[in-house]
């Protein structure tokens, strides 16, 4: 945030989430819905512990930066 990355990301659509218990399991309104996919670092997935019917991809750290940047799995090779 000091460098004013975040503004990148949610002038893009992303939403800012502090950390802890919630889209990582499911809880309150934050879920996939039926389609949606999300890149997750959790270490642990089933069908349907983000929202029934979303798509989980667990990812590395460093995926998930990239996947950030590009808004779509992107490995960082490809950056």
């Amino acid at each position: 945030e000091e460098e004013g990355l975040h503004e990148v990301f949610t002038a893009a659509g992303a939403e800012w989430r502090f950390a802890g218990c919630s889209m990582c399991l499911g809880m309150n309104p934050d879920t996939l819905k039926p389609g949606e996919r999300a890149a997750s670092t959790s270490n642990r997935n089933f069908e349907g512990r983000q929202g029934k019917g979303g798509r989980t991809h667990l990812v590395s750290p460093a995926v998930a930066a990239a996947t950030a940047v590009t808004g779509r799995l992107t490995a960082p090779a490809d950056l």
